[in-house]
């Protein structure tokens, strides 16, 4: 059964690089044909190379670390508050930016949980003999 699972994890995997791949072409074919690029065009790129960044991790480890998923999420609503511009209701602007700030906060625990800058390593007890 484990085997089965791991080679449907593998399939989507593949299809999920080949989609990837093909958003990722499609962008920059518009990009070409408008003639124009714009900031959110360019985080939308952003996006696919951290999409791509995590279908590799988790080619090479079987597992995908917290902090992936969380740097599209920043990305993602960054895209989307530009896409909005101007007209944007403030309170709207303030919970996305609340959610920005939530999910940066989320990251640098993740990140320096275990630096030693923190303090928080486990004490390793003396076993006397």
């Amino acid at each position: 059964m484990e085997k089965i699972v791991k080679q449907i994890q593998l399939l989507a995997l593949i299809i999920i690089l080949f989609c990837t791949v093909i958003a990722f072409g499609i962008e920059i074919l518009q990009m070409i044909a408008v003639k124009k690029i714009s900031l959110a065009d360019l985080i939308l790129l952003f996006l696919y190379l951290e999409v791509l960044a995590m279908v590799r991790v988790f080619w090479e480890s079987q597992s995908i670390q917290i902090t992936l998923p969380l740097f599209i999420a920043i990305t993602a609503l960054s895209r989307f508050i530009i896409l909005q511009g101007k007209n944007i209701n403030p309170e709207i602007l303030l919970y996305e930016a609340g959610a920005i700030v939530l999910i940066a906060l989320a990251i640098l625990i993740l990140r320096f949980r275990n630096s030693p800058l923190v303090g928080l390593e486990k004490k390793r007890k003396k076993i006397s003999k």
